[in-house]
């Protein structure tokens, strides 16, 4: 189906609107990050409740901007964000089980190469960082009892991270995606395949200032550490954009961000003890992940994937009238 065709069938949102809507995600991002910054950063007490919060910014802005601007006709919102009808079901199910598990392929791409490359020193055999880790940990020392095989904890792990990825993490995810990929992606649609992609993003990186800038993720509290988390978000941007546009569903982008969350702490479960990975270079958001990511989206604009994107999904088959 040509892009033309899609960009017709789809309710075109103005540019005053998209500007809104980042405005109002951005500001509320600082706004639920404020205490932080009145407080002692990532260590102020309730940081860890204030940083899901954050992440139903991006929803809340979208709410806002539907019911103030109203850039879509309430009838069509919910087929416009890729919320509902899930149809065709089969195309929604399938993208999003490919989603969960080629964002695990992605991060262990992005490990090897950081691996590689010289970036992280990895110990699959004994696991004596994660043990290291555990060992440091007050709680695990007040317990005194010994651990189970790190081995065993590591397969655990592993086990659990899909099941993970589709629960617990896609319900954070859900904030964030209903915004970026339910609404700005198809907002941003109109200009083009690759300016929604890479904008949408960009947006989505900086968006993550008001946290990274007191050091999450990379511990860099610094403008470095905001270039590096926007970089980052454009790579993975552009995939999860694409399961938006290839799906017509904004679900396999939830799932595939609860994955990414669910993955993302690997290569510090898998180092080596001795060695100091450095989160820019090591973590899927990092340098190792961006590469991984455009590995990918390489593959998938040879292939012509990026040129499949179906129109949005039909509330009801119209019938003819009698």
């Amino acid at each position: 189906m040509s892009e033309i065709r899609n960009t017709e069938r789809m309710p075109k949102v103005g540019l005053s609107a998209i500007v809104a809507y980042v405005l109002v995600a951005m500001g509320l991002a600082w706004l639920v990050a404020l205490p932080l910054w009145l407080g002692n950063g990532l260590a102020t007490p309730g940081a860890t409740l204030l940083l899901p919060v954050m992440m139903y910014a991006p929803a809340a802005a979208v709410l806002i901007v539907m019911l103030v601007m109203r850039p879509v006709p309430r009838g069509q919102r919910l087929r416009f964000l890729g919320m509902w009808p899930l149809r065709p079901a089969k195309r929604v199910i399938w993208m999003s089980v490919i989603a969960v598990f080629g964002v695990f392929a992605v991060v262990l791409l992005a490990l090897a190469l950081a691996s590689m490359l010289g970036w992280l020193k990895l110990d699959l055999v004994n696991f004596s960082g994660y043990e290291q880790i555990l060992k440091a940990n007050p709680a695990v020392a007040a317990a005194g009892k010994a651990l189970p095989p790190v081995g065993l904890l590591i397969l655990t792990q592993l086990i659990s991270m899909p099941f993970a990825a589709i629960t617990i993490n896609a319900l954070a995810a859900f904030g964030e995606e209903l915004g970026w990929r339910g609404f700005l992606v198809p907002a941003l649609r109109r200009y083009g395949t690759w300016t929604a992609l890479l904008v949408s993003g960009a947006i989505w990186g900086l968006w993550h200032a008001p946290v990274i800038l007191l050091g999450y993720n990379f511990g860099r509290s610094d403008i470095a550490g905001v270039l590096l988390m926007t970089g980052g978000c454009i790579a993975w941007g552009v995939l999860f954009g694409f399961l938006r546009l290839r799906s017509g569903s904004m679900w396999p982008a939830v799932f595939a961000h609860g994955a990414l969350n669910a993955s993302a702490g690997l290569p510090l479960v898998l180092y080596a003890a001795g060695s100091q990975p450095d989160p820019a270079f090591a973590l899927a958001l990092g340098i190792s992940g961006s590469i991984a990511c455009a590995v990918v989206a390489v593959i998938l604009l040879l292939t012509g994937q990026f040129r499949r994107q179906p129109a949005l999904a039909e509330s009801h088959p119209k019938h003819p009238t009698v």
